[in-house]
């Protein structure tokens, strides 16, 4: 963290009309806010994983197939704010000690069952290094028309799951966990490592241990070993693919928000301010993600750790009026997107459904 900040206050509102600052001067402002503190992660990190742990036993120890239930799906929550300081940590934002944050990284995502290394090299490097640019960034990148026509019939009917809303869970499950979290094949990463690895058996020796103790404490209990493992490991881990896959769809999907397949128009159009969507909740559901959805602010500095996450992104809409996309989160908007965000045709910069229908305004790029 540098202590010489270039900014010790909010600089004056930059008008739309004018060029976008370079991105180390809009890092620069944020400076300040740049503040990691080890006490603070590793009570965190504590915390989630009590409330975690707790659930568990919960699951096990009570008698209703119901409140099963709701342990179970309140555990999936918990293992998604893991994911979230894992995420942090993978990033090298959660506390100031490298060392420490692969640690601790490690630790969180465990329950989520990523391997930490899989996911520094598909996220750190490929997704925020790309963000939204065609035939680089994997993540919920659309098809174009010709793409999707020259599916075979069963993958046309995956893609339609996947963008129809319903599909997130499906969509990580797949497409992010198996393919490229679970041993993946060497076309999707280009490389080996050994530490792929490693990180793929501490992530099987955890799956293995989890469903071993549910299989333990059914028998111990005289209990059904398939409810009790479905409610206590099936459901969790579902409900965990479902969010993130929920999470990492709204972040960069939005009418207004526009992919790219040319390099250096995507450098041109501002990618960490323009390919990024903050979504608002009542009630500051935002804050027991963890502040995930201020992500703006992530992708222009990867280096703001959670818990400050909030007043980087204040600081950024207040000073780059107009430039930001902010969306408050309904269910009817977020079905209204996957509606429209079916495919992307590039030519015209714009979404279409399925049958290349345009059903977005053609996006210009942003300077």
């Amino acid at each position: 963290m540098s202590s010489n900040p270039v900014f010790l206050a909010s600089p004056d509102p930059i008008p739309a009309s004018q060029p976008l600052p370079h991105r180390k001067v809009i890092r620069s402002w944020l400076t300040p806010i740049v503040e990691r503190r080890t006490a603070r992660a590793v009570a965190l990190l504590a915390l989630d994983w009590a409330i975690f742990a707790a659930l568990m036993v919960a699951t096990v120890l009570l008698s209703a197939w119901w409140a099963k239930l709701l342990c179970g799906l309140a555990a999936g929550f918990m293992i998604g704010r893991l994911f979230i300081i894992g995420h942090d940590a993978c990033h090298q934002s959660y506390t100031p000690h490298r060392g420490l944050n692969r640690v601790l990284g490690r630790i969180a995502m465990l329950p989520s069952l990523t391997p930490y290394s899989l996911w520094e090299v598909g996220h750190n490097v490929v997704h925020h290094g790309y963000t939204n640019l065609k035939g680089v960034d994997f993540v919920w990148a659309p098809l174009t028309r010709a793409e999707f026509d020259a599916l075979r019939p069963g993958q046309r009917a995956l893609e339609r799951l996947y963008r129809s809303g319903w599909g997130p869970a499906a969509y990580y499950l797949v497409e992010m966990w198996w393919k490229r979290m679970f041993f993946p094949r060497k076309t999707y990463l280009g490389t080996r490592r050994a530490e792929f690895v490693w990180d793929g058996v501490i992530v099987v020796a955890t799956a293995a241990v989890w469903i071993g103790a549910l299989v333990a404490s059914a028998l111990a209990t005289d209990q059904s070993v398939a409810l009790l493992v479905s409610l206590g490991f099936g459901v969790p881990f579902l409900f965990w693919n479902a969010m993130i896959g929920f999470v990492v769809y709204v972040h960069h999907t939005h009418t207004a928000v526009q992919w790219h397949d040319d390099k250096a128009a995507w450098a041109r159009a501002a990618p960490f301010v323009s390919t990024t969507v903050h979504l608002t909740f009542p009630l500051r559901i935002g804050a027991l993600l963890h502040h995930i959805m201020e992500h703006t602010a992530h992708h222009v500095d990867m280096s703001i750790p959670l818990y400050r996450l909030e007043p980087a992104q204040q600081l950024l809409e207040t000073t780059l009026p107009g430039r930001i996309t902010v969306q408050r989160f309904s269910w009817r908007w977020y079905f209204d997107t996957a509606r429209r965000c079916k495919l992307y045709d590039f030519s015209r910069c714009c979404w279409t459904d399925f049958e290349g229908r345009q059903t977005s305004a053609c996006q210009t790029a942003v300077a």
